[in-house]
């Protein structure tokens, strides 16, 4: 499904016929039952990004990440040998959780020798065997080989730490990426160590966040202060520099001007003080010859990309920096979101404050998309309307809710069959 610019005729969803250009509709972003399926059809199946090489500094360092849409909680770890390991979070004596701090329900990081249970006080090495069982004499035919951490299948890709949650993938981590993500190999993520990191809980089914960053027409309304006013003015149409699928996964690139050649009025006075703001430190360090899946269109004069990875990450990749999310779905009308912005760290005060500035105005901004989505999750429940039109630059869109409704499809159909 990968296609590089679109050619001078035609547009972009029509390049790409399978997803069709009809009405569309959100009946899977307001469905109890809907979402009972995607837990298994798609958080028990894809390739889910839990975290970074970096949150593992040492052997015997350590995180977990709660997977509540799969019911489940991950502890990863790295082991003697150096390797990164997960396991799921539950001692294999009476199933108690294994690694949690002052309440369960928290997720938890640190460094340790081994793993002890708080309940019984049965113990595992960083590779996941049980080493040791309080009165083991107790027990009737124990043999502690047999009674390990169940493991869950973790691998990594430019330091980002996978796991997948079925008991055997259907494709490794680097086959479900494809090439069109694979291409960032090379991308200096590992040197981006300084981060800001915002979390929040929020009413709305967790495709209906993801779906304010896969275009950015909402931008003259909704943020007018990022754009010139010829570009507000009704009739003048704004649209992104280049759309790409890719398998289940798509990116978004845009154009344009280096941020501080627009007039004082398009940005906050902070910005023009600092010379930092929505789109970072003005004048970004360098990070060598970019990897082939930058810029995939070659804009030029470029701006950001904004790769997502189905099903629940994005990448966006700005001048020398970084910034991720991840949403993270908690029941049919509400999830759990996750940004952090990487940069390179910092080596003055300038760079410090020029970081901290970009951290609050990429807050202020993330807010207003934010403020959009109980209403829309509220009115598409009221039933009024089920059938919407999408534009071209809607394209991501429309795509990403089609794969949703394939990958439940292909696992009703599977699971039929069993």
């Amino acid at each position: 499904m990968a296609r590089w610019p679109k050619p001078a005729e035609g547009s972009w969803t029509e390049h790409y016929p399978e997803i069709g250009t009809g009405l569309i509709s959100f009946e899977d972003s307001v469905s109890p039952e809907f979402y009972e399926l995607e837990r298994e059809a798609i958080f028990r199946r894809a390739w889910l990004n839990v975290g970074r090489v970096e949150q593992l500094p040492r052997k015997g360092s350590y995180f977990t990440k709660e997977v509540r849409v799969a019911r489940t909680s991950v502890v990863v770890v790295r082991d003697g040998g150096g390797g990164v390991r997960a396991f799921f979070n539950v001692c294999r004596h009476r199933g108690n959780k294994l690694v949690w701090d002052e309440f369960p329900g928290e997720e938890t990081s640190g460094f340790c020798r081994q793993f002890t249970c708080k309940y019984h006080g049965w113990r595992y090495g960083l590779d996941g065997a049980l080493n040791f069982v309080q009165q083991e004499g107790e027990f009737f035919d124990l043999d502690k080989e047999d009674f390990g951490l169940v493991p869950v299948h973790c691998e990594v890709w430019a330091g980002f730490i996978f796991v997948n949650l079925a008991r055997e993938p259907e494709q490794s981590l680097h086959d479900f990426l494809g090439p069109m993500v694979t291409a960032l190999d090379g991308y200096p993520f590992d040197k981006m160590t300084e981060w800001y990191v915002f979390r929040a809980d929020n009413r709305s089914n967790w495709k209906i966040f993801a779906d304010a960053f896969q275009e950015y027409y909402h931008v003259p309304a909704l943020h007018p202060q990022q754009v010139p006013i010829e570009v507000r003015t009704p009739g003048s149409g704004f649209e992104c520099a280049h759309f790409q699928l890719d398998g289940p996964h798509r990116v978004v690139s845009t154009g344009g001007a280096r941020r501080w050649t627009l007039p004082p009025e398009y940005m906050y006075p902070i910005e023009r003080a600092t010379r930092s703001g929505l789109v970072g430190p003005w004048e970004s360090p360098e990070i060598g010859e970019p990897p082939p899946g930058l810029n995939p269109g070659r804009i030029d004069p470029w701006g950001i990309d904004n790769f997502q990875i189905f099903p629940n990450l994005e990448i966006l990749i700005y001048r020398g920096w970084y910034l991720l999310y991840r949403y993270w779905p908690t029941s049919h009308n509400t999830h759990h979101f996750e940004a952090m912005l990487c940069f390179q760290p910092a080596t003055t005060v300038q760079e410090r404050v020029e970081h901290e500035v970009a951290a609050v105005v990429f807050k202020e901004f993330a807010l207003q998309d934010a403020g959009m989505l109980t209403g829309t999750q509220t009115a598409l429940e009221s039933g009024v309307l089920d059938r919407f039109p999408l534009n071209d630059q809607e394209v991501l869109v429309r795509h990403f809710h089609k794969v949703v409704a394939d990958w439940v499809a292909d696992y009703q159909k599977n699971h039929a069959e069993v």
